[in-house]
């Protein structure tokens, strides 16, 4: 398989993670851009990338280009979208996605309509510990699922001009750390559920601040997701099946799960993959994507989150300031 041509557009905490990633598989980013091109030269200095651009859209342009990873705030990820998909370029975009529903779609009509491949750089999708747990459950030694428990909760000071809790930089629980929450149970869970109940309490700045929901499937598999932006809880799941239960901590970026056997109390400890090559796996698997060597990137399950999170949103009466145009 053939060494693609990486480029970032962002240069923030994830776009380091990326280039230090890709200095782990012996590589270097080929091109960088940013909203500040100061800021794009001193990260090319730092990680040796060949290319900066003077502008945004001369990275669409760039014919060397195989891959852009967009790590941008969510609010701006449609209108990259939009100009990398035309320009027939492969995209990984960081979480979420979109939005919501309706721009993840037209995003998916327009990469079907470039040939292209088009993946959320979801880390649950892509660790190994969750590949290997998928084994252990298809072997029917734990029966079958029963339910869910998630908890993400983050202590984050009321700075209502932080990303986090800004309406205008698309700020709020749900976009953020429930994504995780949610991705985490569409991975286990049979198929998409269907019914959905919810709560949500505002921060000062009108956006979610702390989320409940409630899940249920046609196969009555049952989930409770809590979220908080401004409380501190364990980032924990907890699967529970017929004959026994899984848990795992900083699932996020899991690689350790243990196995609670009903029956005879008897824990069983899962290790796969390393918390710190997160990237790499993403990198990994969106290659293999790209090469049409196997289909890694679980869009399906990327669609059915994303309207999950609208359709919670829209419950509330709630819309970000692009939603209103």
């Amino acid at each position: 398989m053939k060494d693609f041509r990486w480029a970032s557009l962002g240069c923030g905490v994830i776009a380091n993670q990326l280039a230090q990633a890709m200095e782990k598989k012996g590589r270097k980013l080929y091109a960088v851009a940013n909203r500040t091109h100061e800021k794009a030269v001193l990260f090319a200095e730092k990680y040796g990338v060949e290319k900066v651009y003077d502008s945004i859209d001369e990275m669409f342009e760039d014919k060397n280009v195989d891959i852009i990873y967009i790590s941008t705030p969510h609010n701006t990820h449609i209108k990259y979208l939009r100009k990398a998909l035309a320009a027939g370029k492969h995209v990984l975009c960081e979480k979420s996605i979109t939005l919501n529903s309706e721009e993840l779609s037209e995003a998916l009509h327009l990469a079907s309509e470039n040939q292209v491949v088009l993946g959320e750089a979801m880390t649950i999708y892509h660790m190994p510990i969750y590949k290997k747990l998928n084994e252990i459950i298809a072997s029917g030694k734990l029966g079958d699922l029963k339910l869910i428990q998630m908890n993400f909760g983050s202590f984050k000071e009321y700075d209502m001009t932080n990303r986090f809790f800004n309406r205008n930089l698309a700020g709020g629980a749900m976009l953020d750390i429930g994504v995780y929450a949610l991705s985490f149970v569409r991975w286990f869970m049979s198929s998409k559920p269907e019914d959905v109940l919810s709560q949500v309490k505002y921060a000062p700045s009108n956006v979610d601040e702390e989320v409940s929901i409630l899940l249920k499937n046609k196969e009555e598999e049952m989930a409770t997701v809590i979220l908080s932006l401004h409380a501190k809880q364990p980032k924990r799941g907890m699967i529970a099946f017929e004959k026994g239960y899984i848990e795992m901590y900083e699932y996020p970026r899991g690689e350790e799960a243990v196995i609670t056997y009903t029956e005879s109390g008897e824990k069983e400890r899962i290790n796969a993959g390393t918390t710190e090559d997160a990237l790499v796996y993403e990198i990994e698997d969106m290659e293999k994507t790209v090469a049409g060597v196997e289909d890694c990137m679980y869009m399906e399950y990327t669609k059915d989150v994303m309207d999950l999170m609208t359709q919670i949103r829209q419950s509330w009466g709630f819309k970000y300031p692009e939603e209103e145009q």
